[in-house]
């Protein structure tokens, strides 16, 4: 922990409390802050700007949020890899397995993703919003990720910020999109299935009807990314 971070940790109001969940032996830390029906989300474990905001927002705001206890994008999984937001469908789970297993055989990616079928509801249980909630995912992009990507993707999108494609948000609730379209910022809807499951939480939260939202920022750009969710939270119910 960076001097930082520890200070951050020892200003964190008593009610913030840590547990843990395992999901097919990923370790998740469970934050909880004082009542509120939102949920927040942190998975990918290089992705350091979005885990400072997702404790911020709790400490400050309150709700129950899943933190990946990793320092790494892909996570181990019975002696390979998986990316962790590739693991919510059985389909998406295996393009990913086969993708950063090279060396696995059509047994041991089985062998996975059954675990990940019989374990997935568990993830699902603590991260479910209560009626009236949100689950809300922090993510930072690399590798040239932006807007532009989902937009072929997507059933409707406004970009505001079209400078700024690395900037966006991504919701899955007809409604919110139609409120966050009304900010500066970029955003896409992705409502309607997908023709190519790729696995991710907000693909299945759109099929389950759960109001999901990304938060998509470059990594650095701290805040820029406070500036993003603050308008979220003062102007999304």
């Amino acid at each position: 922990m960076t001097r930082r971070e520890w200070l951050f940790a020892a200003a964190t109001p008593l009610f913030a409390r840590a547990d843990r969940l395992t999901m097919a032996g990923i370790p998740f830390k469970i934050v909880r802050g004082k009542k509120s029906p939102h949920r927040y989300l942190h998975i990918h474990g290089d992705e350091s700007t979005a885990r400072q905001v997702f404790m911020e927002t709790i400490a400050a705001r309150g709700g129950i949020g899943l933190d990946i206890v990793s320092e790494t994008r892909a996570v181990p999984i019975l002696g390979g890899t998986i990316d962790p937001n590739r693991m919510f469908s059985r389909e998406g789970a295996v393009r990913s397995l086969k993708r950063l297993n090279k060396d696995w055989n059509d047994t041991q990616i089985a062998a996975a993703a059954d675990l990940l079928d019989r374990e997935r509801h568990k993830f699902l249980k603590a991260i479910k919003p209560p009626k009236g909630g949100r689950i809300v995912a922090l993510h930072n992009n690399a590798n040239g990720y932006s807007v532009e990507a989902e937009i072929e993707a997507s059933d409707k999108t406004s970009l505001k910020d079209a400078k700024n494609p690395h900037e966006f948000f991504l919701a899955t609730d007809p409604r919110d999109y139609e409120k966050l379209a009304a900010s500066p910022f970029n955003v896409v809807l992705q409502h309607k299935p997908a023709a190519e499951d790729d696995g991710s939480l907000s693909r299945l939260a759109a099929k389950l009807g759960i109001r999901y939202i990304n938060l998509e920022c470059a990594i650095g750009k701290l805040d820029r990314q406070r500036e993003l969710l603050g308008w979220l939270e003062k102007e999304l119910a």
